[in-house]
């Protein structure tokens, strides 16, 4: 278990930097990541980083942070976002979802549901990707600035030390 743990780590350490080290203005880097887990938070598993990557085209930001943010809904927690979804659209959209029943979640019941369920998942998708995307948005520039100041730093000093 611990081995599944330390894997873990490492891979969010390498995607953390990657998103730092990626040759884009700050702005870029973090309209990129809004931009994929906005899309990340929409019910469109099979096309994510396809979508978001288009929308980063769209809006001239970085396609790599906009295709690594999709993965704020991988597959260890796609179901527990889901189902998240579902329940914030529900508080929205009115009616009833035929044929669904949440605490299932086989994806055999979802697709039977048809489009209201496709439509209640978008509407929570959107309640919780706007705020999250913006959120996700400062935290991304804000980290992205204090890497390259202390990079920066760490340069100087260096230049200094050969002098």
């Amino acid at each position: 278990m611990r081995r599944v743990w330390v894997r873990l780590g490492r891979s969010l350490r390498f995607a953390y930097l990657k998103i730092l080290r990626i040759k884009a203005p700050p702005h870029s880097i973090g309209l990129g990541m809004a931009v994929g887990v906005f899309v990340g938070c929409l019910p469109v598993i099979p096309f994510q980083t396809v979508i978001a990557v288009a929308l980063a085209f769209v809006l001239r930001c970085s396609k790599i942070a906009a295709a690594l943010g999709t993965w704020i809904s991988n597959p260890a927690n796609v179901v527990f976002i889901y189902y998240f979804l579902y329940q914030i659209g529900r508080l929205i959209v009115p009616g009833e979802v035929q044929g669904f029943d949440p605490g299932q979640l086989a994806l055999a019941d979802m697709l039977t549901s048809g489009w209201h369920l496709v439509m209640v998942m978008s509407v929570g998708g959107l309640v919780i990707g706007v705020p999250a995307a913006i959120g996700t948005y400062f935290l991304t520039v804000r980290m992205v600035l204090m890497y390259h100041q202390k990079r920066a730093a760490r340069r100087m000093k260096r230049a200094a030390l050969k002098k």
